[in-house]
């Protein structure tokens, strides 16, 4: 089961955990099992039509998954991270 290493701002809706397993075959079924599996997630990853919010990078094994291919295969033991540009000021 792939893991996701879930970035501390989006913490929350999992509890504070920062890696957690989901099940899907790409890396946009992996995106919707983890906003399944914690709500509130989802709305902070992708927006209404499942695109990434603009401030929000997935990467796999370390490699940047473009935005538009969230149909990329990811195996069980791939590790997707997800990482969000934070502005302030």
């Amino acid at each position: 089961m792939p893991q996701v290493k879930i970035p501390p701002p989006y913490r929350g809706p999992t509890g504070g955990r920062a890696t957690v397993h989901v099940d899907g075959p790409t890396v946009g079924d992996c995106l919707a099992a983890l906003a399944e599996s914690h709500p509130g997630l989802g709305e902070l990853l992708q927006e209404p039509g499942g695109a990434l919010h603009r401030f929000v990078t997935v990467f796999v094994n370390g490699d940047e998954v473009e935005r538009s291919a969230l149909d990329t295969r990811v195996g069980a033991s791939d590790e997707l991270e997800i990482l969000t540009a934070l502005a302030g000021g």
